[in-house]
C-alpha cells in the first residue's frame, strides 16, 4: 500500500492530465518538465475554445504553481522540514529541501505568503470548475513524475521530481517509488485516470486548503507568530530565535524550551478578527467543499468506464485494494454531507461540555470579533455563540461510523 498512499498524497499536492489529445499532451509535457508558464500559454487558446481537457490542464498547472510558489517561499526563509511535517497544519506535505542560507521573515511576510497561496488556489478552482461542467475525457497521470522548482533557483533538477521529493521525505529511494512491482508483490502504482468528476474533487480540495489559510488571514495572529514561529523558521529572525535552547528547568534545555514554546503558543491563541468578511468567507468555502463533493459523487455514479479511478464508484475498481467503495459507504457519505451542512448553517449545533445549549458555528463565522480558543473551550468565549436549537449527538453521525468504522477519517480525506 505504500506506493499508492504516497501517490494519493501527491494528487492533493499536484495533479495534471495526460491524454491522447493535444490538451493533455501539452499539460503533461509542461508539468513533467517543470515548464508551467509555458504550459499555461499553450493551453489558454484551447480553453478559450471551450475544450474541457484544456481547462483541466490549466487548473492542474495553476494548482501546481500555487504549491510550487508556497514551497519556494518556505524554502527561501528556511522552513524547518524536520520540525514541521505539515505546512501550517494545512494537511498537505511540502517536501522541500533545507535552505542553508535563509532570508529574514516576519509576520507581514507570513501573511503575504498565505495571501499569495489563496490567490493561486482560487485560480485553480475556477479552471477545475469549468473542466467539470462537461466533457467525456479520461486523463492518465502518474503524479510522481511531475517536476517542480522546489527551491526557486530557476532550474528544475532531476531530484525535484515529485518522486524525488517524496522519496526524500519518506526516507526511500525515488527509483523504488517508480519501479514496477516484482513477482509476488502488490501491483505498483501506474497512473490515475482523471476525468470530469475529478474536476469537482480537485476544486473541492483547493477550498479545503484556502479555507485554512483564509481563517488565519482573517485574524491578527502576530503575537502567536512572534512567540512560536522560530520553531518553523529557526534562522529567519523571529524574536525567540536565539533562545530556542535555553536553561534547564525540569528535563533538559531542548525539551524545556519546547514545552515553554508550546505553552506560549496556547497563551497567544487569542486572535482579534481583523477581516470579518474573510472570516465569513471561510464558511462559504467550507460549504463549497460540501457542494463539490456531492457533485463529484453524482458524476462518479454516472461513469461507465473503469480506468484507474481516483475515486471509484461501487462498480469500479479501487486503486487501493484494502479500501473498497460500496453503495452503503456512498450513501453514508451523502448523509454525512447533509449533516455537515446543517452544522455550517447553524441548524445543528456543536455540543459544548459546559452548556446544555450548543455552539452555533454560523453565528461564529458571521459575528465573531475575536477567536480565543482557550476561552471558547473553557466556556466564557463561547457565550456569544450559544444557540437554543438541536445539539448534535453521536447518533447524527452514526451513518459514517457504521459504514466506515475506525477508518472513517481516512475515507473522509479520500472522499473529500
Amino acid at each position: 500500500m505504500r506506493k499508492p498512499l504516497i501517490a494519493l498524497s501527491a494528487v492533493v499536492l499536484l495533479a495534471c492530465p495526460v491524454q491522447a489529445g493535444q490538451p493533455g499532451e501539452i499539460a503533461t509535457d509542461a508539468l513533467y518538465a517543470g515548464k508551467l508558464a509555458e504550459g499555461i500559454a499553450r493551453l489558454e487558446p484551447l480553453a478559450a475554445a471551450d475544450d474541457p481537457g484544456a481547462w483541466f490542464g490549466i487548473g492542474a498547472i495553476r494548482l501546481t504553481q500555487a504549491i510550487e510558489h508556497l514551497s519556494q517561499a518556505l524554502y527561501r526563509h528556511g522552513f524547518a522540514v524536520d520540525a514541521a511535517p505539515n505546512a501550517f497544519g494545512m494537511g498537505i506535505v511540502l517536501p522541500i529541501p533545507q535552505n542553508p542560507n535563509p532570508e529574514p521573515l516576519d509576520y507581514a511576510g507570513v501573511r503575504a505568503i498565505l495571501g499569495d497561496f489563496v490567490l493561486g488556489l482560487d485560480e485553480a478552482r475556477a479552471a477545475f470548475e469549468t473542466a467539470a461542467e462537461s466533457g467525456d475525457y479520461v486523463i492518465e497521470l502518474n503524479p510522481l513524475k511531475i517536476r517542480v522548482d522546489a527551491n526557486g533557483d530557476g532550474t528544475v533538477e532531476e531530484a525535484e521530481s515529485l518522486a524525488g521529493l517524496l522519496a526524500m521525505w519518506n526516507g526511500v529511494a525515488a527509483d523504488d517509488l517508480l519501479a514496477p512491482s516484482q513477482p509476488g508483490e502488490p501491483s505498483s502504482f501506474e497512473y490515475i485516470g482523471f476525468d470530469r468528476a475529478d474536476g469537482f474533487w480537485l476544486a473541492g480540495y483547493t477550498q479545503v486548503l484556502a479555507s485554512q489559510a483564509d481563517f488565519l488571514l482573517a485574524h491578527d495572529f502576530s503575537a502567536f507568530t512572534d512567540a512560536t514561529f522560530h520553531r518553523l523558521f529557526p534562522r529567519a529572525g523571529f524574536p525567540m530565535q536565539e533562545f530556542a535552547t535555553g536553561g534547564m528547568l525540569m528535563l533538559d534545555p531542548q525539551t524545556d524550551t519546547g514545552i515553554a514554546d508550546a505553552i506560549a503558543g496556547i497563551h497567544t491563541l487569542d486572535w482579534p478578527v481583523i477581516e470579518p468578511e474573510r472570516l465569513k468567507g471561510v464558511r462559504e468555502r467550507m460549504l463549497a467543499v460540501l457542494d463539490y463533493s456531492r457533485q463529484n459523487w453524482a458524476a462518479i455514479i454516472e461513469e461507465t468506464d473503469n480506468n484507474h479511478e481516483l475515486l471509484p464508484s461501487p462498480k469500479q475498481t479501487s486503486l487501493f485494494p484494502d479500501a473498497a467503495v460500496d453503495e452503503a459507504r456512498v450513501a453514508a457519505w451523502l448523509v454525512t454531507l447533509d449533516k455537515a451542512r446543517d452544522v455550517l448553517d447553524g441548524q445543528l449545533l456543536i455540543p459544548h461540555w459546559r452548556f446544555s445549549q450548543g455552539f452555533d458555528l454560523k453565528a461564529y463565522f458571521e459575528t465573531a470579533k475575536e477567536t480565543d480558543l482557550v476561552m471558547i473551550l473553557t466556556g466564557a468565549g463561547a457565550l456569544p455563540f450559544l444557540g437554543a436549537g438541536k445539539v448534535a449527538t453521536p447518533e447524527d453521525f452514526r451513518a459514517i461510523q457504521d459504514a466506515f468504522g475506525s477508518d472513517w477519517l481516512g475515507y473522509a480525506f479520500w472522499f473529500n
